[in-house]
């Protein structure tokens, strides 16, 4: 495939069993965009990371976003930015204006609800722990997401079972295509 991949992981990074780390291996051309504090993250340092990420590729990047991850993408978007991405492949976006987010959101709250500049899926479950069913579809709605829900598969990560998972590889790889041509 042509064009950069930005692999944008959430919060405590993804670990070496989790889809995102699984197919960073196996995509050598493919980055993770690294942040200087994985456990405490703050927005504005965080959207830093990213913009200066997106400014390092050879063209706009395709995002490819976990949990936090997602919200990062969706604040990058609405930061004023001249910079731009070709897409977003968000999954599993976490709800940080939940009450029941785990950590401090550190800016991340409130979740910005507008259109997304480039095009862009959302990969939800339908017992995602961090975000309901309903905020999910809210979430893609307000983006201009293409909504694509998996069923009854957590927070789509490592612990939930999708280690390789290669079902959102493909729905990733199908995805760049469309955006690519």
């Amino acid at each position: 495939m042509d064009g950069d991949v930005l692999i944008l992981s959430g919060l405590w990074n993804s670990g070496p069993q989790h889809w995102q780390s699984h197919w960073e291996a196996r995509h050598r051309q493919w980055r993770r965009v690294e942040h200087r504090d994985w456990n405490n993250p703050v927005r504005d340092e965080w959207v830093a990371e990213l913009d200066a990420a997106v400014g390092a590729c050879a063209g706009a990047p395709v995002l490819v976003a976990h949990s936090l991850g997602c919200m990062l993408a969706a604040h990058w978007a609405a930061c004023g930015s001249p910079l731009r991405a070709a897409g977003a492949f968000l999954v599993a976006p976490s709800d940080v204006d939940a009450p029941s987010y785990p950590i401090d959101a550190n800016g991340f709250a409130p979740v910005p609800m507008a259109r997304l500049p480039f095009p862009s899926v959302v990969v939800a479950s339908t017992n995602d722990p961090f975000v309901t069913r309903e905020r999910a579809l809210a979430f893609a709605e307000a983006w201009g997401s293409r909504h694509v829900e998996i069923g009854p598969a957590g927070h789509l990560n490592a612990d939930a079972g999708y280690g390789h998972w290669p079902e959102g590889e493909r729905l990733l790889l199908e995805f760049l295509e469309q955006v690519r041509t």
